[in-house]
């Protein structure tokens, strides 16, 4: 089985949207169950969520976000920024990891970031 880093922001993207703590046997659209385990234990082994196990009926559940996962699906979320990432780390040859995604996303939000503070404050504090 392979990680897979578009599997994995829906898989965070679908526990943030629950209004519930845990979700049993998570379903995405064009992914196996087993695929979305084996990406959701992932999440789990890097600390971006609270908990993945089975039960004892042989249920999964894919527990809440983490602090750091929360700060990592910010970074993520925007379809333009997530296209954004995925295409410089390709341009690039760069290795898609959780450390790659993460520092090409903060690259990317730290320019938009410094471009609308420099905007704001070339016309005098208004936008």
């Amino acid at each position: 089985m392979k990680r897979d880093m578009d599997l994995i922001r829906l898989i965070l993207l679908e526990i943030e949207k629950s209004d519930e703590e845990y979700v049993t046997n998570m379903m995405i659209d064009g992914y196996s169950s087993k695929e979305v385990v084996y990406n959701a234990k992932l999440l789990k082994q890097n600390n971006l969520i609270e908990v993945c196990k089975e039960d004892i009926i042989g249920d999964y559940i894919i527990g809440s976000l983490t602090w750091y996962g929360c700060d990592y699906l910010d970074k993520i979320r925007d379809n333009s920024n997530w296209k954004k990432v995925k295409d410089i780390i390709k341009e690039k040859a760069l290795p898609m990891t959780f450390e790659t995604v993460k520092s090409v996303a903060t690259a990317i939000i730290s320019a938009a970031t410094e471009g609308a503070v420099t905007a704001y404050l070339y016309n005098g504090g208004e936008f």
